[in-house]
């Protein structure tokens, strides 16, 4: 693909022109589509865990040292950045700049259409996109996670690839690789789009500079040592579906199903280029299969992993409608507008049974505990802690990354041998130093459960006495001489 031409004085007016009509209805189906996100104060453990991090870090924790998990650092100073500037107590700020995000790649993407097909594609690529970005389950289609930031990362490397600008595109990726890892998936078509034009070895140079400095940066920014254990390293038992295999299979049948159905005006007219194979886009294959490829790596299918499908889709969407009659295009945006009505209805009304356990928790948490207690929830829920306001008075923040469950794991492969290597010695350290003034069990049955982690047994035992449940949640205080 050769670089498109200067633009001509009078196409440069045309351009403008285009934009100032179209990002005013783009930006109200962004606010729109985004609508429920704001109707609760969280959606995901992702959330809460993101909140608590960044709570860390401002009082001036270090990420994988005070605070750690399995995820780059972009999101975490995202959410510190944020609650710097507008305070902690709520994550609508946050949620803006996920509406932001989601505008941003929809023009990306708007823009790589128009240059290749015209301006009606680029409106058509643009409108696809927002529409279909909320067919997930609402808790994660909706929330101000991982991979809505992902998204115009990946958007803009293929935008700058396109046009050969390759230090920016290099730079892009390594933006999406620094959110979540799979987001570097897309390099591998912005490596096509160099082939296209003709590797050089100066635009490689460009490209591979752009893409590792900022990696390198964020890891002396952190620690280099944990940078690369918690993000590269460290997740090998994570990545195994050993004892889980049909619980992952139903998660990936169910999210695919779903996906599917929010794609419903997409999927005919992606499956009839791939027929008459006329669309001439192979970078938008490589970028779909790559990103087939992120959503698969780890095995565990969660439904927000699914959102990095939806920008390729939609572009093959519409390259596909250019070789169909109009009528099609028509047609796909008013099925894809129903699909999104119902799933933007199905967020309103979703059922709130996981947050409201938390609350409940995180009240108990508020009534027992004063402001500068240290405190330990054990259970998939760090939300908890920061709706109660409480500091964790471990830098694991999950029982996942000490059992292995993280990432629902319903099979043998849950406990304190399948913990992230060297977690225990930090984690029984942590306790011995500072004691929490209230542990809560919220392990209700599941495999990681004390029963089945004995040190944390031994501590609770040697320490503590029960105190009551909230919810099936059993409650542990210091016992009398503690």
């Amino acid at each position: 693909m050769l670089a498109a031409p200067p633009a001509s004085p009078r196409s440069a007016v045309a351009g403008k022109g285009y934009w100032t009509r179209l990002l005013p209805p783009l930006a109200l189906l962004a606010c729109v589509t985004r609508v429920p996100s704001f109707l609760r104060p969280l959606w995901n453990p992702d959330e809460g865990y993101l909140a608590v991090q960044a709570e860390i870090l401002a009082q001036g924790g270090r990420l994988y040292e005070t605070v750690v998990d399995r995820k780059p650092p972009l999101l975490p100073w995202l959410y510190e950045a944020a609650f710097a500037v507008f305070g902690s107590g709520s994550l609508a700020p946050v949620r803006v700049l996920a509406v932001l995000a989601q505008l941003a790649t929809a023009v990306l993407l708007a823009s790589l259409a128009r240059r290749r097909w015209g301006d009606r594609a680029g409106r058509t690529a643009a409108v696809l996109y927002l529409l279909v970005s909320v067919g997930l389950n609402p808790e994660d289609a909706q929330a101000a996670g991982f991979e809505v930031f992902i998204l115009p990362c990946t958007a803009a490397a293929m935008w700058c690839a396109d046009r050969g600008r390759w230090a920016a595109a290099g730079t892009a990726v390594a933006c999406a690789f620094l959110t979540k890892q799979t987001g570097g998936a897309v390099l591998l078509p912005v490596v096509c789009l160099l082939n296209r034009y003709g590797f050089s070895r100066a635009a490689t140079l460009r490209l591979a500079a752009g893409a590792v400095l900022p990696v390198l940066g964020a890891a002396l920014l952190t620690d280099p040592a944990g940078f690369v254990f918690w993000t590269v390293t460290g997740s090998s038992a994570y990545a195994s579906v050993t004892g889980s295999e049909l619980h992952v299979l139903a998660r990936a049948l169910t999210n695919t199903a779903i996906l599917a159905a929010a794609c419903t005006g997409l999927l005919p007219p992606v499956a009839r280029a791939l027929r008459i194979a006329r669309t001439g886009a192979v970078d938008l294959w490589l970028w779909l299969a790559a990103s087939v490829v992120a959503v698969t790596l780890g095995c565990h299918f969660f439904g927000h992993y699914f959102l990095q499908l939806t920008p390729p889709l939609a572009l093959l969407a519409t390259a596909a409608l250019q070789v169909l009659p109009r009528e099609r295009a028509t047609a796909a945006v008013l099925t894809s507008c129903c699909a999104c009505v119902l799933f933007l209805a199905w967020g309103v009304f979703a059922p709130r049974g996981e947050l409201a356990h938390a609350q409940r928790l995180a009240l108990t948490l508020d009534r027992r505990t004063a402001p500068g207690d240290r405190v330990l929830v054990w259970g998939m829920h760090p939300e908890t802690y920061w709706l109660a306001g409480r500091t964790p008075v471990t830098r694991y923040l999950t029982a996942g990354l000490l059992t292995n469950f993280s990432g629902g794991r319903d099979g043998p492969q849950v406990g304190e041998k399948y913990a992230v290597e060297g977690t225990w010695p930090v984690f029984r350290a942590e306790l011995a130093a500072r004691p929490p003034a209230l542990v809560i069990d919220d392990s209700r049955g599941k495999p990681y459960g004390p029963a089945r982690v004995p040190a944390l047994l031994r501590f609770l035992t040697a320490r503590y006495e029960q105190a009551g449940e909230v919810d099936g949640a059993v409650l542990y205080v210091r016992a009398p001489g503690e």
